[in-house]
């Protein structure tokens, strides 16, 4: 990019001064100032405001290269168009490719689906299918020459949907993408058979799917598309079965199959009919029981190596159906007595109720885990078991299912102590034991939950033998891994390792420089200003009773230490009048019922989105029942989030998905607004003072100020957020393994099919 651009803020005309001596027509001007504001865009989507595309936290090599390919190569490419002697269309066409192609790019490069230096190489694609397409010959070899990820942005540009080529290149995408992403595979397959019915290796592509993506056959089984018609003819055993599912109508005459669907494997194995499930349908409970027994056949089969079918389709069913029939209905009834309020449990029997808490991590409030020492989804277990139940047989009841998800449940709401003194001390050690161990195996949606979940046990473990055998298990583990050379194994058993030993100051290990990731005991100031050096924060509120009186005792501690305030419709400001420029957006806790906050924060959003303001700062002020819409609405800039619900702390990997590398402030259980609001006013107030975050010392201020209030043990703070640091850590050590691909990659040349 011409160095005049970076200050620029006006675009037009800038171009012509560069090519003036070729003189540009001004059709083809403008969209050389696209391209120009494509660049610009790329700039920013690194997340720093330094006016370069330096997408790598610490590796100079392959940002001066990813910079180079922004800047230089992209001009370097206008201008090789423009000296060729071609005509104004065909000039127009590439131009018009090279922002598309720019604008792909950073499109994926933001949601992570390309890594930076890959720019380099997708710009040395577009060059070498432009000269090809030019000359009227086919550019397949050069879609099949490059990775998926720069091979997808060349096949579908604008600039090659004449090429002679065009018809193969989905059948090159569709190879490229079938290892990879199966499910993804199958919509080009229904594009290649629109044109080619009779392609000879759809049938394959089909079966290779079904038994790992399921419902991906499932999906296109009931539509009607070249491809949802060959997988209905399909006499693949597995395919008829997935289409007879999907098609499959109740007496309404409305699509059932959905609820077919987590039996799949007992359904194809002949272990259980379609008319039992569909009996089963009509009762709530009755259908969730058949869930749980099934999942738990499953569970057992899994132990013999036998994986099911739509497993993760199984798990999210049950999942679903507990939380919507009956989580929501306790979680809803929190201000009735205990009687009321879980009565829809009565049926439930204590595996039922095992599976309803380990699939409900995300919704269940505290009180409905546990209510004192009588009521919760917990002691309910033990009531309904009787004397005859222990943590033992519990467990084997289950076959041993999610039972690293209950532990780390069980020790973020301190039942732990209570549950391993139902097992004898050796099957307590022994369970504790297997609790670490196999992380790099995880069976679930997300491989690393486990790991996750071990991480974030770690610092709500009370007794000093248990956490010292989670510890020394941890390190025999890396141990064996590193004798094994086993690569993930010992990344994941290296940052608990580090993590865990951490925890104890004698130890003297500086998390952030063992690990190369940001610091996690601090957070820099200048990491929170934007490039004129204002702090942005946006603060989530809701329309209940709560919601509004947090929401005026806010505005009102503000307005008391003199900063200025400003209400409109939907939102107010609050801003400093001293020290460092900090504004404060937050929007008005409208009617819930009429869902006006809703419309509040919609119009916050726009607000913000149409003046390009990024807050680095973001404060969840609602029930825990707000939170996923507060998570919702977190934008990728944000370095701090505040999270003051209760049981926030089972929320840190979907904050880490939205603003990935974030520090977070949470709560394991209670989250109370006379406590969060001191605690944001004194992180405001020093920022305002131009200081870091320093969490050690703050925190020791706020146990200070807010011991008395036995709540205030219930939060946690960024650097004993071990969950969301070995996020953080792993997704480094990930990064670091494509940057030496990348390196590889643009060094070398490209990856040859």
């Amino acid at each position: 990019m011409k160095i005049f651009f970076i200050s620029a803020i006006i675009f037009t005309g800038l171009f012509t001064t560069a090519f003036a001596q070729n003189d540009i027509p001004t059709a083809r001007q403008s969209f050389h100032d696209r391209i120009d504001k494509a660049q610009l865009a790329l700039e920013a989507a690194d997340r720093t405001a330094d006016g370069q595309f330096t997408p790598y936290y610490d590796n100079n090599e392959l940002n001066k290269a990813s910079n180079k390919a922004a800047t230089e190569d992209v001009d370097d490419l206008q201008k090789f168009i423009e000296k060729q002697d071609w005509d104004n269309n065909t000039k127009l066409k590439y131009l018009r490719g090279v922002i598309e192609l720019l604008e792909g790019y950073r499109s994926s490069f933001i949601v992570r689906g390309i890594t930076g230096a890959q720019l380099v190489n997708a710009l040395k694609a577009y060059k070498e299918a432009m000269i090809m397409d030019k000359h009227g010959d086919d550019i397949s070899s050069i879609i099949g020459k490059y990775k998926y990820e720069v091979a997808v942005l060349i096949a579908r540009n604008y600039a090659f949907q004449s090429n002679p080529g065009k018809n193969n290149f989905n059948n090159i995408l569709v190879r490229k993408n079938l290892d990879e992403h199966p499910s993804q595979a199958l919509g080009i397959l229904n594009g290649l058979l629109k044109t080619d019915p009779d392609f000879p290796a759809a049938d394959s592509i089909i079966h290779a799917v079904a038994k790992d993506s399921s419902d991906a056959i499932y999906t296109y089984a009931q539509s009607y598309t070249p491809l949802g018609e060959k997988i209905r003819k399909s006499n693949d055993p597995l395919v008829s079965t997935i289409s007879k599912i999907a098609n499959a109508q109740g007496s309404s005459g409305s699509r059932i199959g959905r609820q077919y669907m987590p039996f799949l494997d007992a359904l194809y194995k002949g272990d259980i009919s379609m008319d039992k499930v569909e009996d089963a349908m009509n009762d709530d409970v009755i259908y969730f029981k058949l869930l749980v027994k099934t999942e738990i056949q499953y569970a057992a089969n899994e132990q013999n190596k036998d994986t099911a079918m739509a497993l993760q389709i199984m798990k999210d069913k049950i999942s679903d159906w507990g939380i919507n029939k009956f989580i929501n209905v306790v979680n809803g009834l929190h201000e009735k007595s205990n009687d009321v309020r879980y009565a829809c449990l009565k049926p439930l029997s204590p595996i039922d109720l095992y599976y309803l808490i380990v699939t409900s991590e995300e919704v269940i409030y505290t009180s409905t885990y546990v209510n004192g020492k009588d009521y919760g989804i917990y002691n309910l277990i033990w009531q309904k078991g009787g004397k005859e139940l222990t943590g033992d047989s519990l467990l084997m009841s289950v076959q041993f299912d999610y039972y690293k998800k209950w532990i780390k449940m069980a020790a973020n709401y301190n039942t732990l102590d209570n549950f391993l003194s139902k097992m004898d001390p050796e099957s307590s050690r022994l369970l504790m034991k297997a609790f670490v161990r196999g992380l790099d195996k995880s069976s679930t949606k997300n491989p690393l939950e486990d790991a996750v979940d071990v991480a974030g046990s770690y610092s709500s473990i009370d007794d000093p033998a248990i956490k010292q055998l989670v510890l020394n298990e941890t390190q025999d583990n890396l141990d064996k891994a590193k004798r094994e050379r086993n690569t993930k194994a010992y990344n994941i058993y290296y940052i608990l390792n580090t993590l865990f030993l951490s925890m104890d100051s004698s130890n003297n290990i500086d998390v952030s420089e063992r690990l190369g990731i940001e610091p996690v005991y601090f957070l820099p100031i200048d990491k929170l200003k934007d490039s004129t050096g204002k702090i942005y924060i946006q603060q989530f509120t809701y329309g209940d009773q709560d919601g509004n009186v947090n929401y005026e005792r806010f505005m009102d501690a503000f307005s008391r230490l003199g900063w200025k305030t400003s209400v409109n419709k939907y939102w107010s400001t609050v801003s400093s009048t001293k020290g460092v420029p900090i504004t404060i957006f937050t929007n008005r806790p409208l009617d819930e019922k009429q869902h006006l906050d809703d419309d509040a924060q919609d119009a916050l959003n726009n607000y913000l989105d149409e003046n390009d303001i990024h807050p680095t700062l973001a404060f969840h002020r609602g029930h825990s029942y707000y939170l996923k819409s507060s998570v919702k609405q977190l934008q990728p800039s944000e370095r701090l989030v505040f999270l003051g619900s209760c049981g926030g702390f089972q929320s840190l990997n979907d904050v880490l998905k939205a603003s990935p590398g974030t520090q977070i402030i949470s709560t394991k259980q209670t989250g109370a607004g006379d406590l969060n609001l001191p605690m944001i006013r004194d992180i405001i107030l020093t920022l305002q003072k131009g200081q870091d975050l320093n969490w050690v010392k703050m925190w020791k201020g706020f146990s200070k100020q807010l011991s008395s209030d036995t709540r205030f043990a219930d939060y946690v703070p960024p650097y004993e957020n071990l969950g969301a640091v070995f996020l953080v850590a792993y997704q480094k050590l990930q990064d670091k393994e494509k940057e030496k691909a990348d390196t590889k990659d643009i060094t070398i040349g490209t990856k040859k099919e």
